[in-house]
């Protein structure tokens, strides 16, 4: 998969969005800002090392939202003639014209605009061709499937490469654009023992496609996943202390982020109100954000309104030292933008120096979580209630797997009593951590 003439194509949808806004200045609007997206890609997909589907996306669109006098309209076209986006940016005024006024709308300070854009190493072409993908799937199911005679079939396996473009300008005179790629591979198998069926998966992501795991490891480790969950049973119900893996470990950190976000804080419906300066996790714990690492699957110079992204503390010493605010929630707030329209940047948390091995010891007898299961997450309260599977550990030796319970705790508790994170982390996110070892859950079983 190529793409040719990226430089021409950037400088072509850039054009498009100084046309839109200069559309949207000649109508008297307040203020307006327009982005463009554009994704091409291919994606296949294997089942028992047969080819399932090969698909290729090129898709795109300009969006544009004005202001007029604290109204707000939006709009949207693919077609990116001067016709059709004159169209459209009459279209988003006349529907500006028809709403309520909010004192809080219009653009993000003029003074916030990013100002320097380093080359953040997120675009890396590659000629990938389709009959490339369909052998890394199907290779990865091989090696799956070679493991253990036990690995009775697959749920399939799947290999993508995308490249994308984004621009985004406003009236303030910012205008950017960057291009960037992302790689999978994945694949997904299914075990059997004694008429008890197992199936678990394995998968790697980059921005560079010679950085991806080799198909023989994703497939092993896809196999090792489902035989380890072979013969799982319930334990009884009771209270003890849980190691979460680090891909469940990111979960948990996703529910702080929900939490920290500025529209639940201004809609009142966070556990975590009114809680800056607050310790909410132990003294030794800390997350910083690194918007700015080189090749990082969630990196960026701004946001998605243009505000320049930094470095930033989110919890020093187990104290909150921010909230996560778009340019309308720190209105409402009556707080600062912090540059976070459009999500959160390459959160790295602290470890305690075990690797996830040794936290296993550590925790003695305990359960290891592998998997959560439903939405039982109150944001509002924190409550917390979540099937789950995993291992049951005893003096520091997994014994057997288990399966069919909940674990239930309250969020700000959870995180008062997490003891350790291990050093080894899961990369192949936006939360970067180890795997969480908590004092206690209550676990419901038998």
């Amino acid at each position: 998969m190529t793409t040719p003439s990226i430089d021409t194509e950037l400088d072509s949808l850039k054009d498009a969005v100084s046309m839109a806004l200069e559309y949207a200045k000649q109508l008297g609007t307040s203020g307006a800002e327009v982005a463009i997206s554009k994704q091409q890609g291919l994606s296949v997909s294997t089942r028992m090392k047969e080819v399932e589907t090969v698909e290729f996306n090129k898709d795109g669109a300009l969006g544009i939202t004005l202001f007029r006098d604290g109204c707000k309209g939006s709009s949207s076209t693919s077609d990116l003639s001067p016709e059709a986006i004159r169209e459209a940016v009459k279209a988003a005024d006349g529907i500006a014209r028809f709403t309520s006024s909010d004192p809080y709308n219009g653009l993000a300070e003029a003074e916030l605009m990013a100002k320097d854009f380093p080359d953040l190493g997120l675009y890396h072409p590659q000629e990938v061709t389709p009959a490339e993908l369909i052998e890394l799937a199907v290779r990865s199911e091989e090696a799956a499937l070679d493991v253990d005679s036990r690995i009775s079939n697959s749920d399939g396996a799947s290999a993508n490469a995308h490249t994308g473009i984004k621009v985004y300008g406003n009236s303030h005179g910012f205008l950017n654009g960057y291009c960037s790629s992302r790689y999978s591979l994945s694949c997904v198998v299914i075990g059997e023992t004694d008429g008890n069926m197992q199936r678990d998966y394995d998968y790697t992501i980059s921005r560079k496609f010679n950085d991806l795991l080799s198909p023989e490891e994703v497939g092993r480790k896809a196999s090792e996943n489902t035989l380890g969950r072979l013969g799982g049973r319930k334990i009884a119900t009771t209270e003890l202390p849980v190691l979460l893996a680090p891909e469940i470990a990111t979960g948990l950190m996703g529910h702080l982020v929900g939490a920290i976000s500025g529209s639940s804080l201004y809609r009142k419906s966070s556990f975590l109100l009114d809680s800056i300066d607050t310790k909410i996790f132990p003294d030794w714990f800390s997350i910083e954000e690194q918007p700015h690492m080189v090749g990082g699957l969630a990196s960026a110079n701004y946001d998605s309104e243009g505000v320049a992204t930094q470095e930033r503390s989110i919890i020093q010493d187990g104290v909150l030292c921010t909230y996560l605010l778009t340019s309308y929630s720190a209105r409402k707030l009556g707080m600062k933008n912090t540059g976070h329209a459009g999500g959160i940047y390459n959160w790295t948390l602290a470890h305690t120096g075990q690797t996830f091995d040794e936290l296993v010891k550590e925790m003695g007898t305990g359960l290891i979580v592998t998997e959560v299961m439903g939405q039982g997450v109150n944001g509002v309260t924190g409550d917390y209630s979540r099937g789950a599977a995993g291992f049951y550990v005893e003096n520091g030796v997994i014994l057997y797997p288990v399966e069919e319970i909940t674990i239930a705790g309250n969020l700000k508790d959870m995180y008062q009593n997490i003891v350790a994170v291990s050093k080894d982390r899961d990369l192949r996110s936006s939360i970067r951590t180890g795997g969480i070892l908590l004092s206690s859950m209550k676990i419901a079983g038998n």
